[in-house]
């Protein structure tokens, strides 16, 4: 999905600030938001791809203005909501105000046509391009990587795609492989020379460097 939320190799917006000791939570809400979305994925069953479509899901301006924590709150109450547990008239009645959801989900369900893939089509060593796509749901192919050539180093096992499993309760196989890409291949001549960037890929994300 093309969102506010893909945010790797973005202009402006500096640098991760990430203290080296910086602890779990800093308040104590920040835990209970944890363990609410523990609760609430276990309980509704929520796949790892739904949860994070649904934070992808929220309004830009939202999304940037709110903490990490905030996020896994703002995706939790919206599944809660979509599953019919709750209302947002209630959670208004809780907050003491508007509590603010994510938007509606617009993704695509899987075809009925797609089948599992448990032979890899790659191999260590094999060059790759990924392929360029703009989906209308979730995505695990960042932003920063696509139509970007990058180098098959390790092929760890076919697990199912979270693209089809955030919209449905299908689960569809496919190989999966840590690739290797130059930073001057993803971000040009500004780029520190001789760094490599590794990047986790679905086989459905990627395409021969001849294609």
């Amino acid at each position: 999905m093309d969102g506010v939320h893909d945010l790797g190799g973005l202009d402006g917006f500096g640098a991760v600030d990430a203290p080296p000791s910086e602890p779990a939570f800093h308040e104590e809400w920040e835990r209970r938001a944890l363990r609410a979305m523990l609760a609430v994925n276990i309980g509704l069953g929520t796949s790892g791809g739904r949860f994070r479509h649904s934070i992808e899901r929220m309004d830009p301006a939202h999304y940037l203005s709110s903490s990490y924590y905030e996020h896994w709150l703002t995706g939790v109450s919206t599944l809660l909501v979509e599953a019919g547990k709750t209302s947002r008239s209630d959670l208004d009645k809780r907050a003491g105000g508007h509590f603010p959801l994510s938007r509606p989900d617009r993704g695509d369900q899987p075809d009925a046509s797609e089948a599992d893939r448990l032979e890899p089509q790659f191999a260590p060593g094999d060059v790759v391009r990924v392929r360029e796509w703009h989906p209308r749901g979730h995505t695990r192919a960042p932003r920063y990587v696509q139509g970007k050539r990058g180098v098959i180093e390790r092929l760890d096992g076919s697990f199912s795609v979270p693209d089809f499993e955030a919209h449905s309760a299908a689960r569809v196989l496919d190989p999966t492989y840590s690739v290797r890409f130059s930073a001057v291949e993803l971000w040009g001549e500004g780029a520190e020379p001789g760094v490599s960037v590794n990047v986790d890929l679905w086989e459905r994300y990627l395409e021969g460097d001849g294609a």
